[in-house]
């Protein structure tokens, strides 16, 4: 059961990517674009999203298990780390750069061609190198 509804969800999701066009770099890099030809699509798919999340969050709070049986975890602490931060500044800049994040970065490879292929080859490769690079002391939060 767990497994379809994972399914189910990342179906919608992946539906919900294609039908908003966050897809298309060239929308997502028009939001970025707020000098230029900007394009305030990106907005009402954050609105969209934000909503019936927060919804969500509302109805876990008072649940103890999932539907599926499952302990529901406890929120995750919300503080901005030094190590936040910096995963955020370079998920951001990639973001930018590229027009597209890890979701729709899966998606684009049946149609985005070779670049789509190197994308999810350098994201993958960045995803493996995280967490070696952040034993580094130069990285660490100790090293503050």
């Amino acid at each position: 059961m767990r497994g379809l509804i994972s399914f189910t969800s990342g179906s919608l999701f992946g539906l919900g990517l294609l039908i908003s066009g966050m897809v298309d770099t060239n929308r997502v890099q028009g939001w970025l674009d707020i000098f230029g030809d900007w394009d305030p699509t990106l907005a009402f798919v954050l609105g969209g999203a934000i909503l019936p999340m927060a919804a969500a969050w509302q109805i876990a709070e008072r649940r103890k298990t999932a539907w599926v049986g499952t302990p529901i975890p406890a929120r995750a602490e919300q503080k901005i780390t030094r190590d936040l931060a910096i995963g955020s500044a370079i998920f951001g800049a990639g973001w930018g750069l590229a027009g597209l994040c890890p979701g729709p970065s899966f998606a684009a490879l049946s149609f985005a061609g070779w670049q789509g292929i190197v994308f999810a080859i350098a994201m993958i490769c960045g995803m493996l190198i995280a967490v070696p690079t952040k034993r580094l002391r130069f990285f660490s939060s100790e090293a503050a």
